[in-house]
């Protein structure tokens, strides 16, 4: 009988890799973020530089005899998706790779136990039980790396700090105590080598930004934009952060305006932060990023299109309009008028495509995340903003959606929807001929020499590989129109079916799609 063997240095690396920021970032990030997970009010950072060790102690619950065991496995966890925002203990497993020795103590009522774990090559990481050490007074954790590098960023308390302020920022922040409430009772003091991290102060000319799904007077999300990044805290600035950061549970898990599909004529003058606490039911497996396909997917856009339409509002507000569409493709506007009916009809067989249709300012459109309303709830959905930059291609600009008629199940008069309206919300007046349903799906162009695929989905933009042999052959016998549908469809499939159904979705669509052209959409 044959064994499977894994090289633990390189599943580790590989590991390491999965995540956007460096090591140490994603070490001190990672530790703290298991750290809230179990519960914890306080953690403390201490650095000592003499012994090159660093440890992290929190106040948390603490683990049995069992989970500490457990706890040595890689990828092993307890941990319910949708309630943690820590991947099973990675951080301290990351800690491998720069440490000669991880020590973890853990007290849990009258368990008190430790252990000792290092890499000791590539295929194995030998631990074993210990002595307690002390580290822990009372109920709660405490992980002890001795690191090989005397000279590495965990020894300097500025760096620790910064990656604190930077990844923990809602939590030091007053302004969203309400709504991490119910995850933070008590609420979370950290403190690198005794120093507290003091709560920051809210910036000036901050603008309140409230999220709300449908007609729920329940806040679904909050926060803020800052019209003049120059304002922000030092320790937040950079390049790296400007734009719209999204946080779920006091996490921030994204930066910047790709994310958001939208980005203000003035990108680097405007900054802000979302916190949406139902967001960490779509993170992605390491918790760096959100799910973008299939049902997660569908939630993760729902979301993502409020978001949207509050920060768009509050641009408006400021007059910051958007970047203008003058370099859009005049080619893609039948189609994409075409695609407005077909996803609509799709939308009843594969529900997750309803995330990309979207209906006027002051409407809703549900969105059906089963077959039926009585299987699933439904989110109401606002206005799509389908606006992406690919980056492939600088100076590309976002589209505003192709007009195409009312949507029939809206409110036609200020009065009904005032009256469908949230409470407390404020609806525009009405300006002159009501604003059509637009699509939140745009089509963009981008080269890709290197990449084998027609195209890609990004946010809720279709990138169309104009590199691609069979793009170039599509123009040489006019026949775009084709290639650009069977482009989309093949984009969307992976959203809007399981593995098993992606033919016939594709074939769903391009049959809807020939059809559209017998009406006469064409």
């Amino acid at each position: 009988m044959g064994e499977t063997r894994i090289d633990l240095l390189h599943l580790l690396e590989d590991l390491r890799d999965a995540y956007p920021w460096s090591l140490e970032e994603t070490i001190v990030t990672e530790i703290v973020a298991n750290a809230l997970d179990s519960g914890a009010t306080s953690v403390a950072l201490s650095l000592d530089s003499a012994a090159g060790t660093l440890t992290v102690v929190d106040d948390g619950k603490g683990m049995s005899r069992q989970a500490l065991s457990r706890y040595h496995d890689l990828a092993s966890t307890s941990k319910r998706r949708g309630r943690s925002i820590g991947f099973a203990g990675v951080g301290i497993k990351l800690g491998l790779l720069v440490a000669d020795d991880v020590v973890t103590e853990t007290r849990r009522k009258r368990t008190h136990l430790a252990t000792s774990w290092r890499l000791s090559s590539r295929k194995r990481a030998p631990w074993r039980w210990i002595d307690p050490p002390g580290m822990v007074d009372n109920d709660g954790t405490s992980v002890r790396l001795y690191l090989t590098n005397s000279l590495s960023q965990l020894l300097d308390p500025g760096f620790v700090r910064g990656v604190l302020l930077r990844h923990f920022q809602p939590i030091l922040d007053p302004d969203f105590d309400e709504i991490l409430r119910p995850f933070y009772p008590e609420g979370v003091r950290f403190a690198v080598d005794g120093r507290p991290l003091h709560r920051t102060a809210p910036e000036p000319g901050r603008a309140e930004v409230c999220i709300r799904i449908g007609r729920q007077r329940k806040l679904s999300g909050a926060g803020y934009l800052v019209r003049d990044a120059g304002v922000r805290d030092a320790g937040l600035r950079g390049e790296e952060e400007s734009g719209i950061a999204v946080s779920t549970l006091g996490k921030v898990i994204k930066r910047g305006w790709d994310w958001l599909g939208l980005s203000p004529a003035d990108a680097s003058g405007v900054s802000g932060l979302i916190e949406v606490p139902q967001l960490a039911e779509v993170l992605t497996l390491n918790k760096a990023d959100f799910v973008r396909s299939g049902q997660k997917g569908a939630t993760f856009l729902a979301y993502r299109k409020a978001v949207q339409q509050a920060v768009a509002a509050q641009l408006a507000e400021w007059g910051d309009a958007m970047e203008s569409s003058a370099s859009r493709r005049p080619r893609t506007r039948s189609l994409e008028r075409d695609l407005q009916s077909v996803l609509a009809d799709l939308s009843d067989t594969f529900p997750l495509l309803a995330t990309l249709v979207a209906s006027r300012a002051g409407g809703q459109r549900r969105l059906h995340l089963g077959k039926s309303d009585s299987d699933r709830p439904g989110i109401a959905l606002g206005a799509g903003l389908g606006s992406e930059r690919s980056p492939a291609s600088e100076g590309s600009a976002p589209a505003d959606g192709e007009a195409s008629g009312e949507d029939a199940g809206s409110p036609t008069t200020k009065e009904e929807r005032q009256a469908s309206s949230p409470p407390g919300a404020a609806l525009p007046e009405g300006r002159g001929r009501k604003a059509p349903v637009q699509l939140g799906l745009a089509i963009r162009f981008e080269h890709r020499p290197d990449d084998g695929d027609l195209g890609r989905l990004v946010e809720s933009t279709v990138w169309v590989n104009e590199a691609h042999p069979a793009y170039r052959r599509a123009v040489a016998t006019r026949s775009e129109g084709y290639h650009l549908a069977l482009t989309v469809a093949m984009a969307l499939a992976p959203l809007a079916a399981e593995p098993a159904y992606l033919h016939g979705f594709v074939t769903s669509f391009l049959a809807r799609w020939g059809e559209a052209a017998k009406t006469g959409s064409q």
